[in-house]
């Protein structure tokens, strides 16, 4: 099997890892990093690939999730609305920062490589 080949995974853990993936790219992250964040996590929640034949069953679990879920939500509690509010503008204004660094770099090509683009 090729390495990053899917076809060990059932049609739910496909489906979990492009549920991870959307969440990762609303929040901002490339669309390869995300893809490979979100296979990591559902590799580390189901222990791999889950279709017959791909190797030894582990059950599935949750727990992991959950708990981080718990933890995080405990800590945003925890702050004031005028901390997280200073955060989110903070984060917005990095993301913004960062995206108008990366959209001119894509679209600078000399006249030559623009020239040999059209032939």
């Amino acid at each position: 099997m090729p390495r990053g080949d899917k076809s060990a995974y059932t049609g739910k853990q496909k489906r979990k890892a492009e549920h991870i993936e959307e969440g990762y790219e609303k929040r901002g992250v490339k669309k390869e990093e995300a893809e490979r964040r979100a296979w990591a996590t559902v590799n580390k929640e189901s222990g791999g690939g889950k279709k017959s034949g791909s190797g030894r069953g582990r059950k599935t679990t949750n727990v992991a999730s959950k708990r981080g879920g718990k933890l995080g939500g405990k800590a945003s509690a925890a702050r004031s609305a005028a901390d997280r509010s200073r955060a989110a503008k903070k984060g917005a204004a990095t993301r913004k920062r960062n995206a108008a660094k990366r959209s001119p770099a894509k679209s600078k090509r000399s006249p030559a490589r623009k020239a040999a683009g059209k032939r």
